[in-house]
């Protein structure tokens, strides 16, 4: 007998969408069967008419757990991850107190957040200029990447310069790593922002004048040159345009060793909703163009995106609209940055996606559950349907309609850029290893059933 069968769904591969029946045992997919196959399972549902995803990876979430629980911690952030449908959160280093920078950090980690996690999770191991040689012992640890700016960071974080990123990748390369950067180029981003202040544009154009596109790129465009001539697995994070897209995608058809993600709130929103709704949309890199946010979408479609994430990057109301830490808030460089968006961005991907543009649900399948498994060494165990991986999906009604509310986010600050958003196909049960995690809009799950995910070797 199985444990649990899910029949009569569309179940959607990176290759295809074919109706079907799914048997679970001990947390592992067991069989895919065809329609009108029904084996004795201990529960069976029916997803008639719904399609039946792989678990979506958020591969870049900042989940504030250890030291900055006020923000987010893992109970909360992870439950709204699994009622959103991402069943597997790859957690960034920083945002903790402190950051995941040595070994001994990730155990003390580990054993902070593990009673709590409602969702599988996985860990970024830090990157800054004085953790060089704790890097390799970080990976055998188990973390699945290493994260690192190029750009301006927060203070409690480090950015490395480009001589800096070259020698950890060289350190990353010998031990079969993974590099992941924030790619705004440092100097080009300080001097823009100079030069909006001693203008005294202040105000939210300003703001995204300050971020432009060629300091994404030229960041961009050195990392694709260490990667190529190191041999160095490298991951370009948040990509928000895509003339940036582009140069991955050349680089990935010329073989070097390149993955990327988009994010949920480039594929939904733009710069005027920056313009029109200030705080709550600041994000870095910002909120591009509506023909850019057009634009992003081939690249979800032909497969240059190995995450579709949420950079879940939450705060709380006064870090947005009144004081940050006790200083208060005097022009919108001072606003803190980042978009709540763990809970909301599978709906608002699908619903953007496949229900308003048309786009086939396989290559969401392929960009939020395959490539992100296969670039962050997770692939035969996360990542698809199939038997032996773990039995971890994603029910979306296609025909549900929704708006996103304040008062449905289980944040430990409701607060986000998604909400008001309206749209059409939603998650309705999230499973996890086999076991029916959320339902119907609300959790089911224990808390402490999410476990540490390692890459495989």
């Amino acid at each position: 007998m199985y444990d649990l069968l899910i029949k009569n769904g569309k179940l959607v591969t990176p290759e295809l969408v074919q109706e079907g029946n799914v048997a679970v045992k001990d947390g592992k997919i067991a069989a895919i069967l065809a329609v009108g196959e029904e084996p004795e399972a201990t529960r069976v549902i029916d997803a008639q008419g719904k399609f039946v995803f792989p678990g979506a990876i958020d591969t870049h979430a900042h989940l504030n757990d250890p030291g900055y629980e006020w923000r987010e911690d893992y109970e909360h952030g992870t439950a709204a991850a699994i009622l959103g449908g991402y069943t597997t959160v790859i957690d960034m280093p920083l945002q903790n107190e402190p950051a995941l920078t040595t070994p001994e950090l990730f155990d003390k980690k580990e054993a902070k957040v593990s009673p709590n996690a409602f969702s599988d999770y996985c860990f970024w191991g830090g990157l800054v200029p004085d953790n060089f040689d704790q890097l390799e012992a970080l990976d055998e640890k188990g973390v699945v990447a290493f994260k690192s700016f190029l750009g301006p960071v927060s203070p409690d974080y480090a950015s490395l310069t480009y001589g800096q990123a070259y020698e950890a990748m060289k350190i990353i390369k010998g031990f079969g790593g993974m590099a992941g950067f924030h790619c705004e180029d440092y100097s080009m981003i300080k001097e823009g922002e100079k030069a909006m202040k001693e203008a005294g544009r202040l105000d939210w154009q300003g703001f995204l004048d300050s971020r432009t596109v060629a300091a994404e790129m030229v960041a961009t465009e050195a990392v694709i040159a260490m990667a190529e001539e190191l041999e160095c697995r490298a991951h370009i994070c948040h990509i928000s345009h895509p003339a940036v897209a582009e140069k991955v995608f050349e680089a990935q058809m010329e073989g070097y060793p390149i993955s990327a993600e988009t994010c949920g709130h480039y594929l939904t929103f733009v710069d005027q909703d920056t313009l029109d709704n200030g705080p709550m949309f600041k994000c870095a890199p910002p909120l591009r163009s509506e023909d850019a946010r057009e634009g992003m979408w081939e690249y979800v479609e032909n497969g240059t995106f190995a995450g579709l994430a949420s950079d879940h990057s939450p705060c709380s109301y006064d870090e947005k609209y009144n004081e940050i830490l006790g200083n208060k808030i005097e022009n919108v460089f001072d606003v803190w940055g980042g978009i709540s968006g763990i809970q909301s961005c599978v709906q608002a991907i699908f619903s953007e996606g496949v229900v308003k543009r048309g786009v086939d649900p396989c290559s969401l399948a392929n960009a939020w559950a395959k490539l992100p498994a296969e670039a962050f060494g997770l692939y035969g165990k996360k990542g698809d349907i199939k038997p032996g991986f773990d039995a971890d999906l994603v029910i979306i009604d296609p025909d549900k309609e929704w708006e996103i509310t304040a008062d449905s986010l289980l944040y430990v600050n409701p607060i986000s850029a998604f909400v008001g958003l309206k749209g059409q196909g939603l998650p309705v049960c999230t499973i996890l290893r086999g076991n029916v995690m959320a339902e119907d809009g609300k959790v089911v799950g224990a808390k402490g059933t999410g476990e540490l995910v390692k890459r495989i070797r």
